[in-house]
């Protein structure tokens, strides 16, 4: 387990990944997810299983929420990424048990077709998807993850466009 890991474990802070799937014209792929109310959409993301590096639990997360492995890594953001949650939403997701995220998010380049996306996988966690423009990511997010999305979208601006 990396050091960073363990730190992120430390402070608080529950360790992740996040994925910028992007199509051929730099579409943004968004889950909106199953266990919130409402219009709520992301970019897939989740934790990292002890004795897993943040690119296997990226390829791990992509199979798992988008029910595919068809993409190639572009670019990984250069340091860890974090945000916190409001209490109630830590209490329910965490059980209080992290303050927030620390990712490593990975900029992946889809390489199949919309056919191959299947969100009917082991544990759906999102009911629906679409592609979005870059810049269309902060106002779908939930309000508490918009800084981590803005952050996201400038470090990888060289390969998705300006946010």
């Amino acid at each position: 387990m990396s050091d960073e890991v363990e730190a992120a474990r430390a402070r608080g802070y529950r360790p992740g990944v996040g994925i910028m799937l992007l199509d051929r014209r730099n579409r943004v792929f968004v889950g909106r997810r199953t266990d919130v109310a409402g219009d709520n959409w992301q970019m897939p993301q989740g934790g990292i299983d002890r004795g897993e590096t943040p690119r296997q639990a990226a390829l791990r997360e992509l199979k798992e929420e988008v029910g595919t492995d068809k993409a190639e890594i572009l670019a990984e953001t250069r340091g860890w990424l974090s945000y916190e949650v409001p209490p109630e939403v830590a209490g329910r997701l965490w059980r209080g048990r992290y303050r927030g995220q620390m990712q490593k998010w990975f900029a992946m380049r889809f390489t199949g077709e919309d056919r191959d996306i299947d969100l009917m996988t082991h544990h759906p966690e999102f009911d629906a998807w679409k592609w979005v423009a870059p810049a269309e990511l902060p106002q779908l997010i939930v309000p508490f993850k918009r800084r981590l999305y803005r952050d996201i979208l400038d470090e990888f601006s060289g390969i998705c466009g300006p946010g």
